[in-house]
């Protein structure tokens, strides 16, 4: 096992690789620590070099919706009237907090995604 850091993009495709090689091996093996210690350094590297960021509180509400089967007048009692849930989706009106509270507790959409400015 000759783990070193992951600096370059070189370094990254190498790692990679290896990590395609011992993919499957067992815990507690020493491929299976390697597996272990190969996977944190990819991890931190890709987070460092392709963050993702968090989507637009309507493109998640939407989303959410999409795959909890809802249409736009089941999130009335989360929101307030018709016209105000059209409103939000259209980006018209802002979320205020309570709605943002009450999305958060029956969507389970993090607030950190729906106070975002959009």
């Amino acid at each position: 096992m000759n783990i070193v850091p992951i600096r370059t993009e070189k370094d990254y495709q190498k790692a990679l690789e290896r990590l395609e090689v011992i993919f499957d091996a067992k815990l507690g093996t020493k491929e299976g620590d390697e597996l272990e210690i190969l996977s944190i350094l990819i991890d931190n590297y890709e987070n460092e070099h392709f963050p993702i960021e968090m989507p637009d509180p309507i493109s998640a509400i939407r989303f959410r919706m999409e795959q909890m089967g809802l249409k736009q007048k089941d999130l009335v009692e989360m929101i307030g009237f018709k016209s105000r849930v059209s409103e939000i989706m259209n980006k018209k009106r802002k979320l205020t907090l309570e709605m943002i509270r009450n999305l958060n507790a029956k969507l389970r959409i993090p607030t950190e995604v729906l106070i975002q400015d959009y």
